[in-house]
Order: structure tokens, then C-alpha cells, then sequence
């Protein structure tokens, strides 16, 4: 139990505990839900990132593997494969520094195995061009079913010469590293949780905080006790040695009941003083003096005592 000395000295029981939740209050709260959030969409975009990375180096193997096989098609094992390029988030370009014969149920062949080691996907486009020649000498689609599928002219060889395959996938659908997904859950039962949190706050009272041996904030009103005043917004309220040592006992227990026997037997019978209605005729004065703020009142509890109720505010 905290005693209120004959100064009116007083210490708000739990008030360290209370230090701590209000490290994270607003604004430092808005701080740390802004750093928490930019980080998981900092990893979510880092995923995707990687993850486009590892798809498009997947599909340059995966091409170049089907030149190599070109090649070998045409008992080529020395040419060179000229440098994949990338026409554009779909499209790859595969060339050769030497001539060679297009065998269409080849390289039909050759990019659908290829297509299926990589994991890529299943729905593409192949175009044959001459080189130099905007002309597509060969073209067939791959969908992901079979009745889809458009391949004329399988067995249709076309003659040696130079030539260039144009690899596109027909839907913009990387395969995504999965591990990315499983931020989106995380960010809405976060958001979930922060909203749950803020509304089990906006419930809680504003608990009186203890700011300095002689300086108690409640409500909107800091509460000096050595000085025997109150001060809300720049206006000082000037409270008697009375007032002040009762509503050091009730801002010790917010929101709690304290009996008029213990509040008696502090403020006046510890002092040898045998009281009547005194308690009734401050409790009033305090009421006028608590009365700006609407968060903050005393109220009485029928035959038991009073209780100091302070509400959550706008700024908790």
C-alpha cells in the first residue's frame, strides 16, 4: 500500500509497467508499424525479384539447351551458339554464327523437353525467322492442353540456312517461388492483429502516469502534489491540503473503489481528526475542479466509497 505523506508525496502503483506499454504509443507506434510493414513488403518485392531472376536465367538455359540440340541435329559440334537475348519480359531470341536445317518435329521436341526440365511454362510460342528477314519461315504454339495446341507442317523441313528462334511465353506467369506468397497471409493477420490491438487500447483507461517525483499526468490535467494544484492546458487549478491528499489516494487506485473507511481513516483519522460529511463536502470540491475534462470524474459507489474514472481519451 502507498502512503500519502504530509506533503502529499505520492507514487502510482504500476506506473513502470505503464512506462514501458507507452513506448510503444503513438507516435512511436506509427514508427514502428511503418518500419515493421516496409520491411515484409521490402521482402516480398526482393522475393519476386529473385524469383523473376531465377526464371529468366531458367529460360536461357533452357534455350540454349535446345540450340545445343539443333546442332547436334545437324552433326554441328563445333559451331558456336551466339549469346541468348532477351527481347522482352516474355520473348527470347536464340541465333547461331553457322547455317542449319530447321527439322520442325525437332525442335518441337527439343523445346517441349527443355520447356519441362526447366519448369517453365507450359503455354508458349515458337517462330523461325531467316535472318535479317522479319518473315516467319516456321511458326507452332504449345498451350497447356493438347486440343490447343497449334503445330502445322511438322514434317515439313526447312532448307540450311541462317536462322533465328524467338522463344515466347504466352502468358506472363513466371512460376513464383512460393515462399513469397506466405507474406501476403502475414501482412493481413498482422493488420488484423495492430486493429485488434488499437481497439483493445482505445478500451483501456488512460492509466495515470507518473512523470517525475512530483509531477502525476491523468486525463488531460498533470497533478503536482507538493504544490497542492492541478494544471490543465496552462490553467492552474489550486487544490487544498485536503483535496489534494484525497485525490493522491484515488489516483493511486484509478478505476478502482476506495472505501470511505480508507479514505477516512488517511486523510483524517491518521491525523487524529474524528470526520462527518467533511469527505461528502471535498469529494464536491474535487468534482467542480475535475469537471473540464469529460474523461476524467469521480464517482460514488453506494454505500461503499468513490472511484476515480478515467477514461480512454483521443490522444491515448
Amino acid at each position: 500500500m502507498l502512503e500519502v505523506s504530509k506533503k502529499c508525496k505520492i507514487s502510482v502503483k504500476g506506473c513502470e509497467n505503464w512506462k514501458i506499454y507507452s513506448f510503444f504509443a503513438l507516435p512511436m507506434k506509427k514508427i514502428l508499424i511503418t518500419i515493421l510493414y516496409s520491411c515484409l513488403v521490402i521482402s516480398f518485392v526482393a522475393a519476386q525479384s529473385d524469383n523473376e531472376k531465377d526464371f529468366n536465367e531458367r529460360s536461357l538455359i533452357a534455350l540454349r539447351a535446345v540450340g545445343h540440340q539443333l546442332m547436334m541435329a545437324n552433326n554441328d559440334s563445333t559451331s558456336i551458339i551466339k549469346p541468348i537475348k532477351r527481347i522482352d519480359q516474355k520473348t527470347y531470341e536464340l541465333s547461331f554464327d553457322s547455317q542449319l536445317a530447321i527439322h520442325p518435329n525437332e525442335i518441337i521436341d527439343f523445346t517441349q523437353k527443355s520447356i519441362a526440365k526447366y519448369n517453365l511454362p507450359q503455354h508458349y510460342r515458337v517462330q523461325v525467322f531467316k535472318c535479317n528477314d522479319t518473315v516467319v519461315a516456321y511458326s507452332y504454339e504449345i498451350a497447356r492442353k493438347k486440343e490447343t495446341d497449334i503445330v502445322p507442317c511438322k514434317w515439313r523441313s526447312l532448307p540450311k540456312a541462317c536462322y533465328t528462334i524467338q522463344l515466347s511465353f504466352i502468358k506472363d506467369y513466371p512460376k513464383r517461388n512460393n515462399s513469397a506468397f506466405w507474406i501476403i497471409p502475414i501482412l493481413f493477420l498482422l493488420t488484423l492483429a495492430l486493429v485488434w490491438l488499437y481497439k483493445r487500447k482505445k478500451a483501456q483507461p488512460n492509466i495515470p502516469t507518473k512523470v517525475s517525483d512530483n509531477v502525476v499526468n491523468f486525463g488531460t490535467f498533470k497533478f503536482y502534489p507538493e504544490e497542492l494544484k492541478l494544471i490543465k492546458q496552462s490553467v492552474e487549478i489550486e487544490l487544498s491540503k485536503k483535496e489534494c491528499e484525497l485525490l493522491s489516494i484515488l489516483v493511486e487506485k484509478p478505476n478502482q473503489t476506495v472505501t470511505r473507511d480508507e479514505l477516512s481513516k488517511r486523510v483524517w483519522e491518521d491525523h487524529g481528526v474524528v470526520v462527518g460529511r467533511s469527505l461528502d463536502t471535498y469529494i464536491s470540491k474535487l468534482r467542480k475542479k475535475l469537471k473540464d475534462d469529460n474523461s476524467v470524474q469521480i464517482i460514488n459507489i453506494h454505500g461503499v466509497g468513490y472511484k476515480l474514472v478515467i477514461e480512454a481519451n483521443a490522444n491515448s
